[in-house]
């Protein structure tokens, strides 16, 4: 069996009795865990539908996902990462979009997978009765099965699926991400040098996307490192975790860096076994303080489930950048093709940001990109002419060394999430005395976006009405629910009557007409206080280059 393949990474931990996996309470062995995907195999091939063999999955993070996982590596059944946080509507479009077969459940998402699973016209099971069945706490020395119950393990190929991860797409849909045996075992290896056996990996960000599995779970795997699973992130619990479990490294997404960084300090806080915190979008002033105030090595990559490409940081780059630009990849102009010239500065600001910022692009080819789901449109709209054309902008000086520019305008990144504008759009556009609605991104103080939005209206905006409105809509996940509304007399349209949304971004908050911010306790107009107390946020993070751009 090739070494590329998330199968032999799980195969090599058959015999190995150290602690392998840690969850609450409860403790595999490495070897356990080998039996127990062995016989998430065996039920899968026992009750999932020759074809396709596609099983949806809501739960949080929860060792019987990683057993089904495994299973899934070994017996060719392919795992549908449905995120739970997505609205009813949204969830049953995924799930019949990858052909979901079953659906399975773990608490406290029973009541939303039997309605999705009544929708599609499919079965709905505990996810108990397909990895784990016994709910008993598992010691190191106990084992799940005995080796010869289990099934045996079918040939696999470094191409052939595993899971399914949705993300989002300039046509504002989500797009489910071919993650192949390969797409998960060459980042587990390439991770796992920064590993020993003796090294515990702490796993908070969800299973639902890619970053945790290929970040968290495959380095622990190809490492033998244990891996530490919580079900949820938690900023409070995050020290004591390391600490009760001997966490030398862990895995972050976006804000999880400043929402740690934002409980009280303690003077004893860098006295943790903490080595290394990987991530990405952590911000340069929360990477920075995150390092200095816990005693690690932060190390802020960049990357996207296609991961079609990938920088690594340079520790002596200028703040803020994201690596240089590796061999084969490139910023071009999405309108020419064209290769972009070096950003130029003036005081630390960009001055060339029109002829600068573009597209970064693999010009070799896909990497690591399997494709998209059943969904060819958008393989051609991501790879042309052997080129694969990332969405995501950037610039880069004469270095070479790279800065995030943000995502376009018909895509944001909320929380370490992709969100797509078309589904907000539509749910905006059924307020009252809407005449029109544009969605848009504008940076946040800390990481990523968030979300605004510009309404035109018929008469005057009721900030009351219109919250009352967001939260009798079950079809608007929280994170989609804008942080700034700006109402407007008429958008900024080209000819051809399309809205240019370029112009609201760049605009943002600094803007003649109202614009009313979410609150904890509501909305209010955003007056010349908040706008500069905003922007002073952006300063104290880092992050003031973005306002200039």
């Amino acid at each position: 069996m090739t070494a590329d393949t998330l199968a032999a990474l799980l195969l090599a931990r058959t015999g190995d009795e150290r602690p392998g996996l840690y969850a609450e309470e409860r403790v595999w062995s490495w070897h356990e865990h080998v039996e127990a995907a062995r016989g998430a195999a065996a039920w899968l091939d026992a009750h999932v539908p020759d074809r396709p063999r596609h099983v949806g999955v809501l739960c949080d993070n929860v060792p019987e996902l990683l057993f089904l996982i495994g299973g899934a590596a070994l017996s060719g059944h392919v795992v549908v990462a449905l995120n739970p946080t997505r609205p009813p509507a949204e969830l049953a479009r995924d799930a019949a979009a990858t052909h979901v077969t079953l659906v399975l459940f773990a608490d406290p998402y029973a009541e939303t997978a039997r309605a999705l699973a009544a929708e599609l016209g499919v079965d709905c099971l505990p996810l108990g009765e397909a990895a784990e069945p016994e709910p008993a706490v598992r010691t190191a020395e106990t084992t799940l099965r005995a080796a010869e119950t289990v099934p045996g393990v079918r040939a696999v190929e470094p191409g052939d699926l595993v899971m399914l991860i949705f993300t989002s797409g300039t046509s504002g849909r989500p797009r489910a991400v071919r993650i192949t045996q390969r797409k998960l075992a060459i980042p587990g290896r390439s991770l796992a040098a920064l590993l020993t056996p003796d090294d515990v990996v702490h796993c908070s960000m969800p299973l639902f996307h890619s970053g945790a599995l290929m970040a968290a779970y495959a380095p622990a795997l190809a490492s033998g490192a244990a891996l530490v699973l919580r079900r949820r992130f938690s900023a409070s619990g995050l020290l004591p975790d390391v600490r009760r479990y001997g966490c030398t490294y862990l895995h972050y997404v976006g804000k999880a860096l400043s929402y740690v960084l934002a409980t009280p300090p303690r003077p004893d806080d860098a006295a943790n076994p903490l080595r290394i915190a990987f991530g990405n979008e952590g911000g340069a002033t929360a990477v920075r303080r995150f390092g200095e105030r816990f005693g690690c090595r932060v190390i802020d990559a960049f990357g996207s489930t296609e991961t079609a490409i990938a920088l690594t940081p340079d520790p002596a780059g200028p703040p803020g950048s994201l690596g240089r630009l590796p061999e084969g990849v490139e910023i071009r102009d999405p309108a020419t093709g064209e290769r972009c010239p070096p950003a130029r500065f003036a005081d630390g600001r960009l001055v060339n940001a029109g002829e600068a910022i573009g597209e970064l692009v693999n010009v070799t080819g896909a990497g690591l990109f399997d494709g998209y789901y059943d969904d060819p449109e958008a393989d051609a709209e991501r790879v042309r002419d052997g080129a694969f054309w990332s969405g995501d902008l950037a610039y880069a000086d004469a270095a070479g060394h790279v800065f995030f520019a943000g995502r376009g305008t018909e895509r944001l990144r909320v929380d370490g999430e992709n969100l797509a504008v078309a589904p907000i759009e539509a749910v905006l556009r059924e307020f009252a005395g809407v005449v029109e609605a544009a969605v848009y991104p504008v940076p946040d103080a800390v990481a990523g976006d968030q979300v605004m939005a510009a309404l035109v209206l018929t008469g005057p905006f009721s900030p009351a009405a219109f919250a009352a409105f967001l939260a009798s809509r079950r079809d608007l996940g929280v994170k989609g629910v804008p942080r700034y509304i700006r109402i407007c007399r008429a958008l900024p349209q080209t000819p051809s009557h399309k809205v240019v949304k370029r112009d609201l971004a760049r605009e943002a908050w600094r803007t003649a007409d109202p614009v009313w911010l979410r609150t904890g306790t509501g909305w209010r107009l955003l007056d010349d206080e908040d706008v500069d107390a905003i922007e002073a946020g952006f300063a104290g993070h880092g992050r003031a280059h973005l306002l200039e751009e």
